[in-house]
């Protein structure tokens, strides 16, 4: 059992904030609707006759409903789950159609699109983890369990770049080359770029020994830093079963990637021979891995998977110093950074900056690089800022603040600014979340939930105008692009945490919802929740619940997997009714607020809301202190959750 509070201060002027977050509520249960009516058929599958004709595009179907049951947990329709499922279930029977799946899994593929794929099996099992832990089990012990060929826990290394539930695909690609487009080379240049002597000519894209031979034989087989994005799936299994194997798996796995960035002077090297050595098959080099420091991302591919894999084997150990992983190298690029505006920076990443910088395309801001080759570094970009406050967000940690708050003084930009864009990522609002809850940008609430309805909005025109469109294989990239959904500001508000790293992290959040009524993850009907602090051992919540007549019982859980503990509470107190004046008063006084106090002592704290009240809970938290569970407040304490 958990105590249980009850809120006693009346809403009489509802904050902006709290209508705009329910009507975004609303305009969200209408648009993941008509989008399913727009481009999906009764059998929960995208409406899609082409074939498929290379190893990509499962990510692609995937990622169209990644953050449908998302929107779930933090307080969707209630019938938004049962839909985000059947789409699963229809897409994994349309991609095995296709010949992309075995065992409803992947056959092989790299892991900065295998990570993309999963989120959306990461929420479910988030969700419904009783429906799920089978599977999430079985895609797992693809690589806990060597005798399905991925991984040599001798070498403690997974054994290709593209691997998954079919040992027999090898390679990167099933022709005789990879299969470059000309927009790619512009962009990405190429891989192995230094086996051409110099003052070579370029040949044909199916005679160009660097996408041929040369990338079979060299990027082809061992492991690549990306891999570390699988931590994140073992992590899942982990947390939904509490085996020591998935653990351990964790642990031995990334502890070696860990040992490598130690011998490199800190720096995440991005290949692996398959006898272990950095650089075996690189002629030495630790840069040139597939998906790698030099092509095609960089640190924008790299620095997530080993976010990812940090973030889990500390979840999973309760080891802080492997977060080492990440900051060494991050705190290398920042080193090697520059002041330069956008329009002079040589960036691959154009079309991402263009809307994210709006008219601070042309100002003066630090760049750092996201590639290195034999050159040096290179591809110069203004931070990414998810790995910043991914860190930061984790730990509490003096280091980790104090490099955020380097980040924002060396930005020519303001932080505060908001602007209306919809990443891939469907996030990329960091800097003005930070300086809100550093007290800095009070309105952020306000224009971020405007922004959100901006771009919802904005797809359901693009959903009217694209709604009958014959879907062809290059243009599998519509339903992302269409997908109405968004869920980044009410992550950042109502959780207190930033977006999902989105290749293949799990969630971070100080305070995740339940309805106690309802017994459901996510806020009640009518209710907004607003996280305005979060310090090192403290979060700051606002709840309303904005219905006049019917009372709501939401259920504050301390983490997103309930592994910290809610030590105390103190939250704001109305005893006195004074307010409300005599029958025949033309108006009310302000109502006297004050404070009181309650011991906790678990993950859980029920609150009461009565019609038209609000509270304020100041959480003082102990992080990370209980085991990661898929456990709801509703489950017998003596089992997992499942």
């Amino acid at each position: 059992m958990h105590p249980v509070i009850t809120a006693s201060v009346p809403l009489l002027e509802p904050p902006d904030w709290a209508i705009s977050q329910r009507a975004l509520f609303d305009l969200l249960d209408h648009a993941w609707r008509q989008f399913e009516h727009d481009f999906t058929g009764p059998d929960g599958q995208l409406n899609y006759q082409a074939w498929l004709t290379s190893r990509d595009g499962v990510d692609d179907f995937y990622e169209t409903f990644f953050n449908w049951p998302q929107l779930y947990l933090l307080g969707g329709a209630d019938d938004l789950l049962a839909a985000s499922e059947w789409h699963w279930e229809g897409v994994t029977r349309q991609l095995a159609g296709l010949g992309m799946l075995q065992d409803e899994y992947e056959r092989g593929y790299d892991w900065f699109h295998q990570g993309e794929s999963l989120l959306m099996l990461y929420f479910l099992c988030m969700a419904a983890p009783g429906r799920w832990v089978g599977r999430a089990l079985r895609f797992a012990e693809l690589y806990v369990d060597p005798a399905h060929g991925n991984y040599d826990p001798q070498q403690r290394i997974i054994r290709r770049p593209h691997n998954g539930s079919d040992p027999l695909r090898e390679g990167l690609f099933d022709g005789e080359a990879y299969p470059w487009l000309p927009q790619e080379a512009r962009m990405y240049g190429f891989p192995l770029d230094w086996v051409l002597a110099p003052g070579t000519g370029q040949p044909e894209r199916d005679r160009d020994p660097r996408l041929g031979e040369e990338m079979r034989r060299r990027m082809a087989v061992g492991d690549t830093a990306i891999n570390l994005a699988a931590a994140g799936l073992v992590l899942n299994a982990w947390i939904l079963s509490g085996l020591p194997r998935y653990r351990d798996w964790i642990a031995d796995y990334v502890g070696a990637w860990r040992k490598r960035a130690d011998a490199n002077g800190g720096i995440i090297p991005d290949n692996v021979a398959p006898d272990g050595t950095v650089g075996g098959l690189m002629d030495g080099r630790w840069y040139g891995g597939h998906y790698g420091w030099s092509w095609p991302h960089g640190w924008y591919s790299v620095g997530q998977a080993a976010t990812i894999a940090a973030l889990a084997v500390v979840a999973a150990t309760g080891d802080e110093s492997f977060l080492d992983l990440v900051r060494s190298t991050l705190d290398e690029i920042v080193a090697q950074g520059k002041t330069m505006a956008f329009t002079e920076a040589d960036s691959s990443l154009q079309s991402r900056w263009i809307v994210q910088l709006g008219d601070d395309i042309r100002t003066s801001t630090l760049h750092v690089p996201l590639r290195y080759a034999d050159h040096g570094w290179f591809d110069y970009n203004p931070m990414l800022m998810a790995i910043p406050t991914a860190l930061w967000h984790h730990s509490a940690a003096p280091a980790d603040q104090e490099r955020i708050e380097r980040l924002c003084a060396a930005s020519g930009h303001d932080w505060r600014t908001v602007r209306s864009f919809r990443s891939k990522e469907e996030a990329g609002h960091e800097e003005p979340w930070l300086a809100f809850l550093a007290g800095d940008n009070p309105g952020y609430p306000e224009r971020i939930l405007a922004a959100a309805q901006a771009q919802v909005r904005h797809r359901l025109a693009r959903m009217e105008r694209y709604g009958g469109t014959d879907v062809s294989e290059p243009d599998i990239h519509l339903w992302q692009q269409s997908n109405p959904v968004v869920t980044e500001a009410l992550v950042q508000l109502t959780w207190g945490g930033p977006q999902v790293i989105y290749n293949g992290g799990l969630q971070q959040a100080r305070v995740r919802y339940y309805d106690a009524r309802d017994r459901r993850p996510g806020l009640p009907p009518s209710v907004a929740a607003l996280v305005s602090s979060i310090e090192p051992e403290a979060t700051t919540v606002d709840l309303i619940n904005l219905d006049p007549e019917h009372g709501r019982c939401v259920i504050v859980q301390a983490g997103p997997f309930a592994e910290h503990t809610i030590r105390s509470a103190r939250y704001t107190v109305c005893a006195d009714s004074s307010w409300l004046g005599d029958l025949y008063d033309y108006g009310h006084s302000q109502p006297a607020v004050t404070t009181a106090s309650i011991d906790v002592g678990g993950p859980w704290l029920g609150v009461e809301l009565p019609p038209s009240t609000r509270i304020r809970l100041t959480l003082c938290l102990g992080l990370r202190d209980r085991q990661p569970s898929y456990r709801t407040p509703f489950d017998d304490p003596s089992t997992n959750g499942l």
